[in-house]
């Protein structure tokens, strides 16, 4: 039987030109190794951790104290995890929360007042150009409007985040406009579409595939690693917009070996296992547009209003990202999976606001595995959650085939620029 790799070039997909983006991005092995910051006598001192053995503390947390856990975030300064407390009577939680190593902050807002003003933000303001995601720096609803929110739109929004209450929300003002980044590390194609790969799994049957962004799929259901070339992967399962945005790409050669990693240029990061987002964390992103870029995790399980209809449950981070690069890989340096890239707002020139799909709830609801099948990342196997909703989801994107053509012309822009080296204070060199 014969075996063929795909991608090419170390990467499951090979990329044109990668694109440094002034991202400032540093992939160094065995970074901000994790320590017991604790001594003898001082045990109530916050420990310093790594962002994922952070996120790990702030699960356990969230369990123990119940109701008055009001949310975390990883100071990356101090390397701790602070978390917000609403103590009430209980004066007994911030102690649990101190002996168990994090960073304790009163706050008045609780999670429950603050998923409750979420609920109302969706039932009176679900208006297209408009996104909210739980701030646990600020303690409050971060509510975000898009250039098209003008006139009626602004003031009913305004209304309903006045009625939520003094001190549970604030609107933020983004010059771009919220759309899907259809035009993906490495550059797939389909049809008038170009994305980016985001990771290669292993899919239930035990057959090789990857993930990207469910928006992509109103691409095409056949998708090249050349534009023009064959086929190599058909779309399985798609879902967008809804409960998330991925999809679940089936390579067609089964003897398919695709490497569980995250090709940035000139060398590649391997991928150890899917992790959970931290707000406060450092995340890389890379795309086929605009190369590797990083920046910080800024709120979970956000809301955004696309012109194609509600998603629900994405990583809001400040990282940028254009079209072309929707579906591509959001990760730790350490080799954490974290994200696929959705959409956002403005551009890798201005900046903007930027939404990521979970890849623990990707894996959980296509019941895939990340890596390939030979057990790389065999220890983060997901559960084989409902199937998501299939090829229709991209079906009923009408417009999206129109914005992957102008990703292309983003992407044409970017290849043309390659070839110039810039070496950051790391070491790695990357083209831009």
């Amino acid at each position: 039987m014969s075996h063929k790799r795909i991608p090419k070039r170390k990467a499951a997909i090979a990329a044109g030109g990668v694109v440094a983006l002034g991202a400032a991005a540093i992939l160094l092995p065995n970074a901000n190794a994790s320590q017991d910051g604790a001594s003898g006598d001082a045990a109530a001192a916050p420990k310093t951790l790594k962002a994922g053995d952070a996120s790990d503390l702030a699960s356990q947390l969230a369990g123990l104290l119940g109701d008055a856990f009001a949310g975390s975030y990883y100071d990356g300064e101090n390397k701790q995890l602070v978390v917000n407390v609403v103590p009430g009577d209980n004066n007994n939680v911030i102690v649990q929360a101190k002996k168990a190593g994090a960073a304790v902050r009163e706050v008045d807002n609780s999670m429950t007042e603050l998923e409750d003003g979420a609920r109302t933000l969706k039932a009176e303001a679900t208006i297209p150009g408009t996104s909210w995601a739980v701030d646990p720096r600020t303690n409050k609803i971060l509510v975000t409007a898009d250039s098209t929110v003008t006139g009626e739109k602004w003031d009913q929004l305004e209304s309903t985040v006045q009625s939520l209450g003094s001190g549970m929300a604030t609107i933020k003002k983004s010059a771009g406009t919220f759309k899907t980044f259809v035009s993906g590390g490495d550059a797939i194609f389909a049809g008038g579409a170009r994305c980016s790969l985001g990771f290669n799994v292993t899919a239930g049957d035990g057959t090789p595939a990857f993930l990207t962004a469910g928006h992509c799929a109103a691409g095409g259901d056949q998708w090249s690693d050349a534009q023009g070339g064959q086929p190599i992967a058909t779309v399985d399962q798609a879902v967008f917009p809804g409960q998330g945005d991925f999809a679940l790409v089936k390579y067609d050669d089964p003897a398919t070996q695709a490497p569980s990693e995250v090709n940035v240029g000139d060398q590649t990061v391997p991928i150890s296992q899917a992790a959970e987002a931290t707000v406060g964390q450092q995340v890389f992103r890379m795309g086929s547009t605009t190369g590797l870029a990083d920046g910080q995790v800024l709120g979970l399980n956000a809301t955004v209003n696309y012109p194609e209809g509600t998603v629900t449950g994405l990583i809001q981070t400040n990282v940028c990202a254009e079209p072309g690069d929707s579906g591509g890989s959001m990760f730790t340096q350490d080799g954490l999976a974290i994200g696929l890239t959705s959409g956002g707002s403005g551009d890798c020139t201005s900046g903007g606001e930027t939404f990521f799909q979970p890849v623990t709830t990707a894996l959980e609801a296509v019941g895939a595995t990340l890596g390939a099948g030979d057990g790389a990342g065999a220890g983060d196997q997901a559960g084989g959650g409902e199937q998501a909703g299939g090829q229709d989801a991209g079906a009923e994107q009408p417009g999206a085939g129109e914005e992957a053509g102008a990703g292309e012309e983003a992407g044409a822009g970017a290849g043309d620029a390659a070839g110039e080296e810039a070496e950051d204070d790391s070491g790695l060199t990357q083209t831009h």
